[in-house]
């Protein structure tokens, strides 16, 4: 791949990142304002938090009062705004490739945050679903209120994948480091 070819499919990927930011906070909101989205027999569009919590109560969701469906979705989104920082600044990496800036220091930051961003969604998705079970069954008689909590293996593989975007970084930040040092010496 060409250094040219190689900038213009950051450019594209860049926004294209944007966009998944965008469309994963708007359908968030969407299967709870709308949950037939969600069911498994409607469109299954859940996402992470929302679908774990709404697969079993799609017809119970369609009813909740204007208060807990938007409760809902503010518990729901939390995890996914820092999963969208770590987005935006995937979104920076790109942008820094499409200027054929391989080696910089501002790149690494940027892998960094995208590490550290991966590993806060997963701490918050796993604080933020007994709330939102607990949140979205306070109406329910009692014996039929709920928490979840969930441990899956999607969360252990993200976590893996957080470690090694931050390990990355650091090597990426010595690379530029030595890219610096050697270009001094020219």
């Amino acid at each position: 791949m060409t250094s040219v070819s190689l900038a213009q499919f950051s450019r594209r990927m860049a926004t294209i990142t944007l966009l998944l930011i965008i469309l994963m906070l708007v359908l968030n909101a969407a299967v709870w304002l709308f949950p037939t989205l969600a069911s498994k027999d409607g469109l299954g569009l859940g996402f992470a938090l929302s679908d774990r919590q709404l697969s079993d109560m799609t017809s119970a969701a369609a009813v909740f009062p204007w208060w807990q469906t938007l409760g809902a979705i503010v518990l729901s989104s939390i995890p996914l705004i820092a999963l969208a920082f770590g987005l935006k600044s995937l979104r920076r990496l790109f942008q820094c490739y499409a200027t054929g800036e391989y080696f910089s220091a501002e790149a690494a930051g940027h892998l960094g945050k995208v590490g550290r961003a991966v590993a806060l969604w997963v701490l918050l998705d796993f604080l933020c679903e007994p709330m939102l079970s607990l949140w979205i069954t306070q109406n329910a008689p009692v014996g039929e209120r709920m928490v979840t909590l969930s441990v899956t293996a999607s969360t252990f593989v993200a976590l893996f994948m957080a470690g090694c975007i931050s390990i990355i970084a650091r090597i990426l930040s010595q690379a530029s480091e030595v890219d610096s040092e050697n270009r001094t010496f020219i």
